[in-house]
């Protein structure tokens, strides 16, 4: 049951987010990931640092061949879905967060041999017949939905086979992005693009706090996705 409560802390909290990303549609997209990483990683090292878990960090080699596509994955699902966000595209983000599940339960029955009970099977059958009307109902192929769905799918079945704490995974794949988050924000300063320290005080706290609204939702998840089978978390 704490893997459940775990899981609907993180949609709920998921629920609410475009309003966040929305405040700072003035923000560009790549600004914004940057900034997530960054304090995304001083937030985690600081609970780290906090909860005497810095050692943790230390993980075998194959350990970290997997969170490197894990970073990948959840970073490029960030990118996606703040751009969607910001450019209007709120209805097919909700949509691929609609089809998400549906893939995870694919996922679980075809990678972990999870079985579906044949309740479960009803409400799938019925969440598909949803979703497969408001495809119909959108008129086109939506490339962002199904983008956000797998990906975060993919990423959901990796990190359940590791048996790594979840801020200490979460930490060691924003500290594979970082680099490349920090290089980002060095070539946005150098053409002028970066609005942080340069707009107003509530666009950087708001870039800051991006930190939190990134770690919170994927801690809660990664706590529920090692507790549930896929097809539940």
């Amino acid at each position: 049951i704490q893997g459940a409560y775990f899981a609907i802390s993180a949609y709920v909290f998921w629920g609410f987010v475009p309003i966040y990303f929305k405040w700072m549609d003035h923000v560009s997209p790549w600004e914004i990931v940057c900034h997530r990483v960054i304090w995304s990683v001083v937030l985690l090292l600081g609970i780290l640092h906090f909860t005497g878990q810095l050692k943790a960090l230390r993980v075998e080699a194959s350990v970290l061949k997997r969170l490197a596509v894990t970073s990948l994955l959840i970073s490029a699902n960030w990118l996606v879905y703040i751009y969607a966000i910001i450019n209007e595209h709120i209805v097919e983000t909700t949509l691929g967060y609609f089809i998400n599940p549906l893939v995870s339960v694919f996922l679980g029955m075809m990678f972990l041999s999870e079985r579906m009970r044949p309740l479960q099977w009803i409400a799938i059958g019925m969440a598909a017949l949803g979703i497969a009307y408001q495809l119909i109902y959108f008129g086109a192929i939506p490339w962002i939905a199904l983008w956000l769905a797998f990906s975060f799918g993919f990423y959901g079945l990796m990190r359940k086979n590791m048996n790594l704490p979840s801020v200490v995974g979460l930490a060691l794949e924003t500290m594979m992005i970082l680099p490349f988050a920090l290089i980002g924000l060095l070539w946005l300063y150098i053409n002028g693009e970066a609005d942080f320290g340069s707009l107003d005080r509530q666009t950087d706290l708001l870039l800051m706090l991006g930190g939190f609204v990134t770690s919170f939702p994927l801690l809660c998840f990664a706590a529920a996705v090692v507790r549930l089978p896929l097809s539940i978390a």
